[in-house]
C-alpha cells in the first residue's frame, strides 16, 4: 500500500516513512507538526495548552531551538523554529515527553498523549520564514476557532504579521 494511503486511512504514517528523508541540520529551519493520539481535543482546556507552551520555553531556553512562531491547535501543534542543538528527534522527543509527562502528572490526561514521529518541511530560505510563520497563524481562522490573525490565544509570532 503506498504511503500516501496508508496516511489516509490511517491518519498516521510510521516513524519510518516520516523519517525517510529527513535532515536535522543545527541553525536550519523548519516547519514541524505533531498530532495528539486519535486527534483528542487535549488543547482546548487553557491550562493543558499552557503546559504545552512550558515545554516549547523549555527548550529554548535549554538552547535547542529558536522559535519564530507556533499555534496550539485543539488536536496538534504547529512550530516554525530553528534547530540550535541536536537533532529535530531529539527537539521534538524533548517537547512531547515533557508535555506528556505534565499534563499526565497535573491533570489525569491519557498518555501516552503524542502519535509517534512528527512532519517537518525543512525552510531553505529566509525569506520565506514570514511566510510559514502567517501559514502557521492562520490555521486557527481556517477552522473556524478565530476571524482574525491576533484572537487566538495559543498562537504566538516573532514579528508582527498586521
Amino acid at each position: 500500500m503506498p504511503a500516501d494511503t496508508l496516511f489516509q486511512q490511517t491518519g498516521f504514517m510510521s516513524s519510518r516513512h516520516l523519517a525517510r528523508g529527513r535532515d536535522s541540520r543545527v541553525d536550519s529551519c523548519y516547519v514541524l507538526t505533531t498530532v495528539v493520539r486519535q486527534r483528542r481535543r487535549v488543547f482546548e482546556d487553557p491550562d493543558h495548552a499552557a503546559c504545552l507552551l512550558e515545554a516549547l520555553q523549555f527548550v529554548e531556553r535549554a538552547g535547542m531551538s529558536h522559535s519564530f512562531a507556533w499555534v496550539i491547535m485543539p488536536d496538534h501543534l504547529h512550530w516554525l523554529v530553528q534547530l540550535r542543538s541536536g537533532t529535530l528527534a531529539r527537539l521534538m522527543g524533548t517537547v512531547k515527553s515533557r508535555s506528556s509527562r505534565h499534563l499526565g502528572q497535573q491533570f489525569g490526561v491519557d498518555t501516552p498523549l503524542w502519535q509517534p514521529s512528527y512532519f517537518d518541511h525543512a525552510v531553505r530560505h529566509e525569506e520565506a520564514l514570514r511566510r510559514h510563520a502567517l501559514y502557521i497563524l492562520g490555521n486557527p481562522i481556517r477552522v473556524g476557532l478565530t476571524s482574525q490573525l491576533d484572537e487566538y490565544p495559543f498562537a504566538w509570532c516573532r514579528w508582527s504579521m498586521r
